[in-house]
Order: structure tokens, then sequence, then C-alpha cells
């Protein structure tokens, strides 16, 4: 049997897979399954499809995916992922997903920031929706246990390889054993250790990172987080909520407090269509600079755009501002500054089949490293999910049925046990929720768009005072549940992720993609480099393997004009 620990996107194509294989699987998830993450993904999904644009090819895809990683994307999960790519919008189009089409039929493709062609595939603009949906269809067909509501806790070990999980019933506190040939690791990044994000509460805490680690496996760039140009600002409970990149390839413009259209400044060729670290880092200048909104944000306008394309190509955002603003985004600009959204970093993964330094252990989706590097492609997280989630839960499936037999260790489940009732007998005086809260601040403030050397020792000067108090929590299981003990957990996984991700982020001195130094503002060619950060070892450099001249062939320059504006 396998188990997939997560159940948005990448858990259940990975699931699809195992059970088409004739595999037993198990597919667990915190979240009820059709409110998983991806549900949130509004724009679209990448594959070189050349519906709209004959001349695009994978090759030419992966040259874009490269060249926006700053050279810190890994060249074979590059190739893998764009070859791939094609055959992952099949698969979504066997299970029955409805995509946006042409008059003649061709799958719609549009433009996305800093991509050479229409290779964006979409529905609307709630594609990740319509992803989730159609994965949770096809799962239903085949049968496939969910289990929604449990949280795990730890993965088995023995003898460096795992031989199940450990966790809880969210609800009712009752405990799961659960015995696996091997595990997939989909529960997502960390991007919710920041105060603004685009993740809901208690979802993206780190958890992949805690259980990968805690397990014996490393961690790849923690440091490299992806900041979405546009996060609405209020109301204060769904801050950092997204307003889809899509407004942006549909015309929106955005402007400062003086009515200045600024992306000239920073890119005056792509504008809004730049990428979305210069669009962030633009912003955040703006802010920065004292020329914000009154709310500390900038102006993103689409009133100017005909009313039907708005409804029919940017529904949910329109919905969503009706909703939470009572704004109507036909005639009002909508207030946004950059926002947490993305770990490009995750767990270290091996590019063929994503296995990590535990036999049996793999990690897919944001849980997981290799693709983006620096700076994520828009549309490129959505494919990734669906290519590796079918390679991995093909080589899951041949290493479960390569078994002949599968050691596993009292003492490992004992442990697991003992650190539940541990924390359920904790009764001391610091609330969960508050030293969650100071991570955030601590990451917010030391850990943002733009960092230096000083910031980020503070940072873990603060994170070293906060893991002390942590020592002195009380949980307090009521009767709506165990929720308590599940934050517990968060703090866990989201101190743990604070330290990587501060830790490299010191290490990394230069200015690349995401990752603005203050202090170290041009590039570094000697840190062309993944950094793979561990308790044990720290931080250690890891070089980056040659790109294929087919795809070199066909990347520009990776510019730095008008990149850091300090």
């Amino acid at each position: 049997m396998v188990l997939v620990i997560g159940t948005g996107g990448a858990g259940l194509r990975a699931a699809i897979e195992l059970a088409e294989a004739g595999v037993d699987v198990l597919a667990v998830g915190k979240r009820p399954k059709e409110d998983a993450h991806t549900a949130l993904a509004a724009g679209g999904i990448n594959a070189a499809l050349a519906t709209m644009d004959p001349e695009d090819s994978w090759q030419q895809h992966a040259a874009d995916t490269l060249k926006e990683s700053y050279l810190l994307a890994d060249p074979r999960t590059a190739q893998i992922v764009t070859q791939g790519a094609a055959r992952g919008i099949d698969d979504l189009e066997r299970y029955g997903m409805a995509f946006a089409r042409e008059e003649d039929g061709r799958i719609s493709q549009r433009f996305f920031g800093a991509h050479k062609f229409r290779r964006t595939a979409f529905a609307g603009d709630y594609t990740g929706l319509e992803i989730q949906r159609t994965l949770i269809r096809r799962a239903e067909q085949l049968d496939i246990p969910v289990l929604d509501g449990v949280y795990i806790t730890r993965l088995l070990v023995h003898d460096g390889a795992v031989f199940g999980a450990y966790g809880f019933d969210l609800t009712n506190g009752k405990r799961y054993l659960i015995h696996a040939d091997a595990v997939i690791l989909a529960a997502g990044g960390h991007t919710r250790i920041w105060r603004r994000t685009s993740s809901r509460r208690d979802e993206n805490t780190g958890d992949s990172f805690r259980l990968a680690v805690e397990a014996g496996a490393r961690l790849r760039d923690p440091e490299l987080v992806q900041f979405h140009p546009s996060g609405i600002i209020e109301p204060e409970n769904a801050a950092g909520t997204l307003v889809s990149e899509a407004a942006r390839g549909e015309g929106g413009i955005l402007r400062n407090a003086l009515g200045e259209r600024f992306m000239a400044r920073y890119d005056p060729e792509r504008m809004e269509l730049s990428t979305r670290d210069r669009v962030a880092l633009a912003s955040y200048t703006e802010i920065k600079e004292g020329r914000g909104t009154p709310k500390g944000g900038v102006w993103l306008d689409v009133s100017h755009l005909p009313r039907q394309t708005i409804m029919t190509r940017l529904p949910r955002v329109y919905q969503t501002l009706l909703d939470l603003q009572m704004l109507d985004i036909t005639r009002e600009p909508i207030e946004i500054a950059p926002t947490a959204h993305y770990s490009m970093g995750g767990v270290w993964v091996r590019p063929e089949d994503h296995s990590t330094d535990v036999r049996g252990l793999y990690a897919i989706g944001e849980a997981s490293s290799g693709l983006h590097g620096a700076n994520r492609l828009g549309g490129n997280s959505l494919i990734e999910l669906l290519v590796f989630g079918r390679i991995t839960g093909q080589a899951a499936a041949a290493y479960s049925q390569s078994l002949t037999a599968h050691p596993r260790s009292a003492s490992a489940i004992a442990q697991a046990r003992a650190e539940i009732d541990d924390l359920l007998a904790a009764d001391g005086p610091e609330n969960v929720r508050a030293l969650q809260r100071a991570i955030r601040n601590t990451m917010t403030e030391h850990a943002g768009v733009v960092r230096d050397e000083e910031g980020l020792r503070a940072g873990l000067a603060e994170l070293k005072v906060i893991e002390k108090r942590m020592e002195d929590v009380g949980i307090h299981p009521d009767i709506a549940g165990y929720q308590d003990l599940a934050h517990a957990f968060d703090l866990k996984s989201a101190a743990l992720a604070a330290r990587a991700t501060l830790e490299a982020a010191l290490e990394r001195r230069e200015t690349r993609g995401c990752h603005n130094r203050s202090d170290y503002p041009d590039l570094d060619p000697a840190l062309q480099v993944n950094l793979v950060w561990s308790p044990e070892t720290g931080i250690t450099r890891e070089s980056i393997p040659a790109i294929p001249d087919e795809i070199s062939s066909l990347m520009q320059e990776v510019s730095t004009d008008g990149k850091l504006v300090e």
C-alpha cells in the first residue's frame, strides 16, 4: 500500500496513477479535499500545445522556465515537466475537464508574464478549482479511499526507509497508525509563516518540510519564496487573498497613489506583464518610498476594460472583491500589495522520480523543489502537479511492488505516540496561536520582499526566543475538536521552516530573482548553486547540472536591469 499525504492536485494525481496501476492507495488530508489549496489557483496551466502560436515547443517552454529561474532550476526537472506537459493536459481531458476553447475547438491559450508564447490553458479564472474537481471525480470513479480531517504528525522510519505515518482525527482526536510501503508527501509549502499570504489559515504552514526533515530528508532553497504582486489588503482576515495574475494578463494597469503608471520605471518594455518578482519588487519599492495608497498598497485598475471582458475572463476576481469589500472592479481600482505566495524551494528530491534521501519517501508539488529556482513562471505549478503526480505515482508503485519484506520499528511508533501524548499533557502558559503570530511577524519584518544581513540575524535571534517559549505551551482540546493540537504541530512546522528560510537567506549574499538583498544588490555567479539545508549539516552548496544546448540556445540573457531599485 502507498500512502499519499495531501489531497490537493499533486496528491490526487499521484493517487490516481497508483490506483490505475492496480496498487492499493490511501490519500489523507487535513482539509476537505474539495477545499484543497489547488482550488485557489486561478490563472492557468502551462503546456507548449502550440494551439495559438505554432512555433512554440517544449524546448522553448523549458528555456523560459530556466531563464526565469535565474539559472537555479534543475534543467533535468524543467525538461521532464515541459516534455510531459501536453500529456498532463491530455490526462485532464481524459478525466473530463472543460478547458476554454476557441471557436474551432482548439484549447485556448493566453499569455502569462515572461512567456515567449501563449501557452497557458485555462478555465475562466478558476482553473485550479476545475482541475481539483476533475481529479476528485476521477478518484471517486476509481474508488480511491480519501480520509479528510486527519492530521499527520510524523513519518515512521526504520533504518533509513519509511514504513508509514502517524496522526490523529481533527474532530475527535482518534489516533491513526498507517503502515505503508511508500509515502508520497504532497502537503504544500510554507508561505503561511508570513503575515500577508495567499494561503488560508492552517494551510502551507511548512508541514511537508517538518515531516520530511524529521524523517531524515533535506530542504533545498527554502529562502526562495515568491511574493505575488497582487494580494488584497483588507479585510484583515482575508489579507493576502490573490487577485489573479490574469487581471494583468487581460490588460490591468498598476498605478501608485500619485496616479503614475509606475512599471514604466522598472520594466518599460513589458510593463504590467513583467515577471512576478519584478512587479512585486516595484510595488514594494513604490510603497516603501512613500508613493503607496492610504492603506499601504498600490492600485490595480481593470475598470477601463469592457464589462463583458471582466465578467467572462475575470469572474472570480469580480465576485471575490464584491464579497470581501463590496467593490465593483468594473468601476473602481483594487488596492493591492505583495503577498507571500509560493514556496519555490522545498524538500530535496531527485529530478527523475522525486524520491528523497529516505527510501520509499517521495515529495511532489509545492512540497518539493527543482523546477522553479529563484522565480516561478505563472502557470508552471499546476502542470508540475500533473507531470510529477503521474511519474512519482509510477515510481512509488514500482518501489512498493519490489519489496519482499518491510521492517517496522516499535520504537518509532512509540515515539510518534508519545509526541502527541506529551503535547496533550502540556499545560504551560504560552498560547500556540500567539507564538504562530510571533513567527509571522518575525518573517514579515526580516525576511520579506527585501532582506539584509542585519535583519536576517535579528530574525534568527527572535526565532530563538520563540523556540524557547515553545517549550512552555499549553494545549487545550475542547468541544469543537482537536484544532489546538493541530496548531501546536503547525507551530513546530512553522518554526522549522522559518529557521531554514532565515539561515538560507543569510547564506545567499546576492540578489537573484525573488531573493532581494539590499546589502548585496548584484547577482553573484558563485552563488548559482542550490542551498541545501538540514538541522544536522546546516547549509551546503550543491552545483546545478549544465543546460542542454537545444534549450540553452533558446534562452535570452537573464537581465537584472531595473531589478533592485532601492
